[in-house]
């Protein structure tokens, strides 16, 4: 309240913003007149002239954040112009002029800020005033929608503007397999493409094994459409790389059946509002008997206990239709926000295998991650980033806190006509539908076209079945219908058209209507059920309305609806009760809309929560990955040198040995088993002692075997060239990197589904999971300089054939690395549930004894994690 009678006095900060851009709109409309007389070869040759002077200024500078301000300044100081320009040629070109507005949205972008956009001001339109401006820098700008329809429709859409200017314009999309295609395409000026094809070919480039494959070469600025949907709804789902991993699937059809015998309430309760499943004691003891252990939590049967927990979930939680679709024998998952089809995506930590096993459908092996990130990290590492939507002030707060990006409301061009009326709401879900049955057939009947929006495709197919019955012609657009969904959508507002659609209907196609329609009263939105984020409400309200076009919206409710019975407050019950209200009849107040908003409310907190809390825990992993990644950067560098880090690589892998065989530096010699380290360094380095270490000092015995080392690793080398050695060593290095990075994924993997427990013991998990996987790291980069040194160490070739050796495991690395990508090879660096013993091969694959290879306990000494190698 306080802050909205600031606001009236002293203005609030959105509409300070808005006057500096309507100044800077002022100067582009003055240019407008002379601009106007220039031949197409005279604006082309202008725009040249800008773009020699933008690449002269920015060729020498380099990616850090200093220099990319530079950048930004001088292209800040060509906006006017470079707006203009491209107005005129918008104009000639697409015989589209850019509204003021519009030119305002372009600033918004250029800033780096969200803008908020209502559906149907242009939002394709705007992007290529930005693009157009950031792509004089050299640099590729990277435009991000939320499917690859979207990408290819607006990139060919604004081609032939971005081509009239000389900027090359390339389309990412999933069908595009081959690497050399994709590098291609991001050399262009100007790339499309979707969130999820720009993480994937992030991940994929810090798995090469040649820089020059590396199909990303820079993250400067990134303008992302639909940016809520990519930045919010998607942010709870990591994008993940993945490997298979050995796991009993009769145990998921085991742990399904238990599940399924079990009963609700006796055995176990429900909680929907935190999405989990508490087993009771009764349930724990008729688990066991079904499981036939004697103990389900005992350590040897965790596994058991968490299959069933996640068969309970599956059973209980997830609805076929709603969660997921069962298609061509596979359990795909919708998401929830745009109701589409998730193809590739598979939820986590064996929920996946617990639905394929409750479907009866063939049941796929568990993944182990081999690389991830979520997309908050991913789009940080953009020097840039701006974002369009016609919704995102709901969420403006973790806009600004997460990314750093401030959300500006722009004016629409013209009016909003549209009527929002208060929701309508009923007792039963059965007296809903049937008045949103009258309502449509009554609509109908006059030609007004219909949009009826649903939250799932189970709702939306039982509205198909009473729209039939009721012998009304409709389409029906759901993820099972993804295909047809430009289609479908589009002639949504013809006349007499009904169309019912799940959430997907609100992103990125326009309904236009014709003048009979207008005068009809528009595009008539039903809404059938309040979503949990009042954004994606929004965006269905928003399908009406464009460019001052007429158009009304109404939500149906009930308080069986999902939101209202698990969030809503008792309040709407008791009022009900007390009306006395009869069957089929609704309530419709404002007082009971602004009541609905507020269980909106609860549940977008609760999300941002959930999000942030991921965030916190990758954000852990993200400063890991980035030293990973940093230096995995530096070993491709062909003019990287090897020789001070082998060298500095032996001196800690000797203090390690030593250690490992309690060689001590206060010890006295008489202590020492030296024995045991020759045998040692015979079995793991290959190197025979040929002098007595009886009676040496440790400095002594630390000399003799650092020298020894070094003389056998210098003769290996003897005959092979300078430039050769030191590749060879760089990628024998990078394999040993991205092994240990695996395991070390692995690791973390498994530390983040325990680590809630530390809760119970009065310990802050988050803070635990720091520490823990602090050390982790630390171990981590120690056993990848030990590890690589060894490795480096004990590999025989024959002098003559290094250069040949060379190209074999570049090429079988290569090789290795792709099957992973594509997910067609077992890792081979995986442990086996079952420990084996100390002196059998280790089931790596090594070919090494497990004492020496995975068995073997690692060093205890801190080492500064500023490097990884």
């Amino acid at each position: 309240m306080i802050q909205n009678f600031i606001g009236k006095i002293f203005g609030t900060r959105n509409d300070k913003i808005l006057k500096q851009y309507k100044n800077r709109v002022k100067k582009i409309n003055a240019l407008e007149s002379k601009i106007q007389e220039l031949s197409d070869k005279d604006l082309q040759q202008r725009f040249q002239q800008i773009h020699t002077e933008a690449i002269r200024k920015t060729e020498s500078i380099d990616s850090n954040k200093t220099e990319v301000s530079m950048i930004n300044s001088f292209l800040d100081s060509k906006l006017e112009e470079v707006f203009a320009l491209t107005r005129e040629a918008s104009k000639r070109v697409l015989g589209m002029r850019h509204f003021d507005v519009q030119l305002i949205g372009g600033m918004a972008l250029h800033d780096g800020r969200i803008a908020e956009m209502k559906t149907g001001e242009g939002k394709t339109l705007v992007a290529t005033l930005p693009v157009i401006l950031n792509a004089l820098s050299g640099r590729s700008v990277h435009v991000v929608t939320v499917n690859d329809y979207l990408a290819k429709r607006d990139a060919e859409t604004m081609m032939p503007l971005y081509e009239f200017f000389g900027l090359s314009v390339g389309i990412i999309t999933s069908n595009i397999h081959s690497d050399e295609e994709r590098l291609n395409i991001y050399s262009n000026n100007v790339v499309y493409g979707t969130n999820n094809e720009y993480g994937f070919d992030y991940l994929r480039d810090n798995m090469k094994y040649n820089l020059d494959q590396k199909v990303q070469k820079h993250h400067f600025f990134a303008i992302i459409d639909e940016v809520d949907s990519i930045l919010i709804d998607e942010a709870r789902t990591p994008l993940i790389i993945s490997g298979p991993i050995n796991r009993k699937m009769e145990n998921y059809q085991l742990a399904d059946s238990v599940a399924k015998q079990l009963n609700v309430t006796e055995d176990f309760s429900i909680d929907e509002k935190n999405r989990i499943v508490l087993t009771t004691e009764e349930g724990i003891k008729k688990a066991e008997k079904l499981f036939n252990v004697e103990n389900l939590y005992a350590i040897e049967n965790a596994s058991l206990s968490h299959h069933l927990d996640q068969a309970l979930k599956a059973n209980y939680l997830f609805v076929k239709d709603k969660d997921y679709v069962v298609q061509n024998g596979e359990v795909v998952i919708v998401d929830e926000f745009t109701g589409r089809l998730s193809e590739g995506r598979r939820f986590s930590e064996g929920l996946h295998q617990a639905l394929e096993a409750k479907e009866n459908v063939a049941i796929k092996e568990e993944s182990q991650t081999l690389a991830d990130i979520t997309f908050q990290n991913y789009f940080r590492l953009y020097d840039k980033l701006g974002g369009m939507t016609g919704t995102a002030q709901t969420e403006a707060t973790e806009f600004l806190e997460i990314y750093r990006l401030e959300v500006i409301s722009i004016p629409t061009n013209l009016p909003i006509a549209r009527k929002d009326l208060n929701d309508l709401i009923y007792k039963t879900e059965k007296e809903k539908f049937d008045s949103v049955i009258t309502k449509i057939t009554e609509l109908h009947k006059t030609g007004q076209p219909v949009l009826v929006g649903t939250a799932s495709i189970e709702k939306s197919e039982a509205l198909h079945v009473l729209l039939k019955k009721a012998r009304i012609p409709h389409n029906v657009l759901n993820a099972k219908q993804h295909e047809k969904e430009a289609e479908i959508i589009k002639n949504a507002g013809l006349k007499g058209a009904v169309t019912i659609a799940t959430n997907m209907a609100g992103r990125g196609v326009d309904i236009k209507i014709d003048d009979e329609i207008k005068s009809l009263g528009g595009l008539y939105i039903i809404g059938t059920e309040r979503h949990e984020s009042r954004r994606i409400d929004n965006q269905l309200r928003g399908r009406a309305g464009r460019q001052g076009d007429p158009g009304i919206s109404q939500f149906y409710l009930s308080l069986e609806d999902s939101l209202l019975r698990i969030f809503g407050s008792d309040k709407l019950k008791g009022i009900m009760g007390k009306l006395g209200m009869k069957d089929g009849e609704s309530i419709e107040s404002s007082m009971i809309t602004k009541s609905v908003e507020k269980a909106q409310k609860k549940v977008e907190s609760l999300h941002f929560e959930s999000r942030k809390h991921l965030l916190e825990y990758d954000d852990v992993s993200n400063e890991q990955r980035k030293v990973i990644y940093r230096f995995r950067n530096e070993l491709l560098q062909e003019s990287f040198d090897m020789s001070d880090r082998i060298k500095e690589n032996r001196v800690i892998t000797v203090q390690a040995l030593l250690e490992r065989c309690q060689i001590l530096p206060h010890d006295i010699p008489e202590n020492y088993d030296t024995q045991n380290l020759i045998a040692m360094l015979k079995e793991e380095y290959l190197l025979d002692i040929n002098q007595s270490l009886q009676d040496k000092t440790y400095d002594e015995i630390n000399s003799i075997i650092t020298e020894s080392l070094q003389e056998k690793y210098e003769e290996k080398f003897i005959n092979t060239a300078k430039e050769m050695r030191n590749e060879l060593e760089r990628i024998i290095y990078l394999q040993v990197v991205d092994n240990a990075w695996r395991e070390h994924l692995y690791a973390i993997d498994h530390l983040k589904t325990g680590i809630s427990l530390r809760g119970y013991n009065q310990k802050d998990p988050l803070v635990e999971y720091k520490k823990e996987s602090y050390n982790l790291f630390l171990e981590l980069v120690e056993n990848i300089k030990i590890e690589a040194y060894r490795t480096l160490q004990i590999i025989q070739f024959a002098p003559q054939d290094v250069e040949q050796q060379e190209e074999k495991i570049k090429t079988e690395l290569e090789q290795e690395n792709a099957n992973l990508i594509l997910n067609s090879n077992v890792l081979n660096e995986k442990i086996k549930d079952k420990k084996p013993a100390r002196n059998d091969i280790c089931p790596c694959g090594s070919g090494k004894k497990y004492k020496h290879c995975h068995g073997k306990s690692g060093p205890k000494r801190g080492v500064l994690a500023n490097k990884a190698g």
